[in-house]
């Protein structure tokens, strides 16, 4: 018997392949537990459109990715904080702040986990941040850090 399974089976197979197995099997256990559906002309046209949808909306989200990268390449973050004489910082900087920094500078949102920096920023001056926005795409910002006076 043909069926499409609905969820990850150890020893069996993954979500939505179609696997021809024994009909004791699929009758008894798969289909009355509802890890599996028989593979009809329906239901197998049904599972091609919906993997084709989900395609479409990966395209579109990474297209999102490199229209926001493109936008956002060579962009400056500014940041006033407070610190001590020499240009040290009381602390470092987070993704956090600069997350925070970038939606009110430039009305971008973004995720604080989705941000790298190469080192913790410690000390005024530029510095370099990755923003990783989709697999595969990231863009490289500069951070300029100024301290902030008493």
């Amino acid at each position: 018997m043909k069926v499409i399974l609905l969820q990850d089976i150890q020893g069996t197979g993954k979500k939505d392949q179609i696997l021809e197995i024994s009909d004791g099997y699929a009758r008894n256990y798969l289909l009355p537990r509802k890890l599996a559906r028989e593979a009809t002309a329906e239901a197998v046209n049904s599972l091609e459109r919906a993997k084709g949808a989900d395609r479409h909306r990966e395209e579109v989200r990474r297209q999102q990715a490199e229209v926001q990268s493109r936008e956002l390449k060579g962009k400056v973050i500014q940041l006033e904080v407070r610190g001590g004489e020499n240009g040290k910082l009381y602390g470092s900087i987070t993704n956090d702040q600069i997350a925070a920094a970038l939606k009110a500078q430039h009305g971008i949102t973004v995720d604080k986990r989705k941000l790298e920096q190469d080192e913790p920023i410690k000390s005024a001056g530029q510095s370099f941040v990755t923003l990783k926005l989709y697999p595969g795409i990231s863009t490289r910002m500069i951070v300029n850090v100024k301290v902030q006076g008493k």
